[in-house]
């Protein structure tokens, strides 16, 4: 083995590295990209016509007792208006929950009953959505955002100035 691979400043660099500006990328990036596609099926929705009624009774409770119009109004907002707030970074956890719901919704009345394939309208990409919301929900949007200027440096100054006592 490379003994200038097992260097423990270079660990400790690497370390630095991926709990900084790493993981500030690496949000952004899955930020950015989470944003595009649930954009990308708002905009469908905006172009396209209500089908929810074909499927309304198989949406979980309480989506499953609402109007379908009003569920497609519902839908369609949260896919237009959630990625212009993960892409600025703005109440980016509660945002990633709302997606995380449509989904599970989605799962549930369109893609749970087909299989895993993407070819059958399977739940794969579901799957993948949730997925990728998980990092969003549990890290939050990084420092490369709103949430972090508005209410980040706040509780991140606090838990230093904590550490230093």
């Amino acid at each position: 083995m490379n003994p200038r691979l097992c260097c423990p400043k270079r660990l400790r660099c690497l370390k630095h590295f991926s709990e900084g500006i790493g993981k500030d990328v690496s949000l952004l990036a899955l930020r950015l990209f989470v944003a595009y596609e649930f954009a990308e099926a708002g905009l469908e929705k905006w172009r396209g016509q209500n089908w929810f009624a074909d499927i309304q009774q198989s949406f979980p409770f309480p989506f499953n007792v609402l109007p379908a119009d009003f569920n497609w109004a519902l839908a369609m907002g949260a896919e237009l208006l959630v990625p212009l707030l993960l892409v600025l970074g703005l109440f980016g956890r509660a945002g990633a929950l709302v997606l995380a719901v449509l989904t599970a919704v989605a799962w549930a009345a369109v893609h749970g009953g087909n299989g895993y394939n993407v070819c059958n309208n399977g739940y794969k990409m579901a799957l993948v959505y949730l997925l990728m919301l998980l990092p969003l929900l549990l890290q939050g949007m990084g420092h490369w955002s709103l949430d972090y200027v508005l209410f980040g440096r706040k509780a991140a100054d606090a838990a230093v100035t904590h550490e230093s006592n």
